[in-house]
C-alpha cells in the first residue's frame, strides 16, 4: 500500500466535525449494549483490581456505563460536545453521576491528570481514528504517563486485514477514508511501535458488526521503571 502521500492535517482535523454531526443526529449509533472487548477489559480489570479507569473516545457511553455498573470509577474524554453531554445524561438518568466523570478533551493535546493516578485506561477504536503516526506516539506516551506503575492500556484498533483497508480515499500513511469516517488501519508491527515503555501481554483479532470489522485487542501493562 502506499505510504508516501503527504498528510493533510486540516482534512484530518475535520473529522470532529463529522462525528459531532453524526453523534447529534443518531442517538445510541453504536447501540447500548456494551462492546465485547469492554466485557473482556472489565474482567481484566477486576481480576487484577484495577479501579481507576481512564476510558479515551467514549463516544456517546455504551460501554461508559458498563463500567460504573460494574462498580469501576470512570473518567471519560471525548472530543465531541454532543458524545459528553449524551454520557452526562445517561450517568444521572441511571444514577451513576457519582461514579462517572466525563470532559471535553482532544486526546492530540496532553491529558488533563496528573502522572501515575490511573490504574487502567480502555479505548475501543480511538486509537484508528484520524490520528498520525507521531499522533499516536504522542498518545501512548500520555497514557503511560497518567497510569500507575503496572497499570494496564487495553485498546481495540481495525487492522490491515479489515475490508475496507485499501479502499476509499487514501489520507496518508494507513489511513484511509470510507464513507466520510477516516481509519487508521493497524498491522502488528505498528502495534508493537507504540508500545514503547509497555509489556504486550496480548494481542488478539476479533470480528465486529456487519463488514464485519477485523481489529486487534491490544493488551498492555506498563513497564516498572523501579
Amino acid at each position: 500500500m502506499k505510504k508516501d502521500k503527504p498528510i493533510e492535517k486540516e482534512i484530518l482535523k475535520k473529522q470532529c466535525q463529522h462525528w459531532e454531526n453524526k453523534f447529534s443526529n443518531k442517538t445510541d449509533m453504536f447501540g447500548v449494549e456494551a462492546s465485547v472487548p469492554a466485557q473482556k477489559a472489565a474482567r481484566k480489570f477486576k481480576k487484577e483490581g484495577k479501579n481507576k479507569i481512564l476510558e479515551l473516545g467514549g463516544g456517546q457511553g455504551r460501554d461508559t456505563i458498563f463500567f460504573a455498573q460494574n462498580g469501576f470509577e470512570v473518567y471519560v474524554l471525548d472530543y465531541c460536545k454532543s458524545g459528553v453531554e449524551a454520557i452526562n445524561k445517561k450517568a444521572d438518568k441511571m444514577n451513576l453521576s457519582d461514579s462517572i466523570n466525563v470532559k471535553c478533551h482532544d486526546v492530540r493535546d496532553p491529558l488533563p491528570f496528573s502522572e501515575e493516578v490511573f490504574d487502567a485506561c480502555y479505548s475501543h477504536m480511538l486509537y484508528c481514528m484520524a490520528f498520525t503516526t507521531s499522533e499516536l506516539e504522542f498518545i501512548s506516551d500520555e497514557i503511560k504517563r497518567i497510569l500507575k506503575p503496572n497499570g494496564l492500556n487495553i485498546y481495540t484498533a481495525r487492522n490491515t486485514n479489515d475490508a475496507d483497508y485499501g479502499t476509499g480515499v487514501h489520507r496518508g500513511e494507513n489511513m484511509y477514508e470510507v464513507g466520510g469516517f477516516i481509519v487508521h488501519f493497524f498491522s502488528e508491527e505498528k502495534v508493537e511501535h507504540l508500545a514503547k515503555g509497555f509489556k504486550i501481554i496480548d494481542i488478539n483479532e476479533f470480528k465486529e458488526g456487519g463488514l464485519p470489522r477485523k481489529l486487534f485487542q491490544v493488551t498492555l501493562r506498563k513497564i516498572d521503571s523501579n
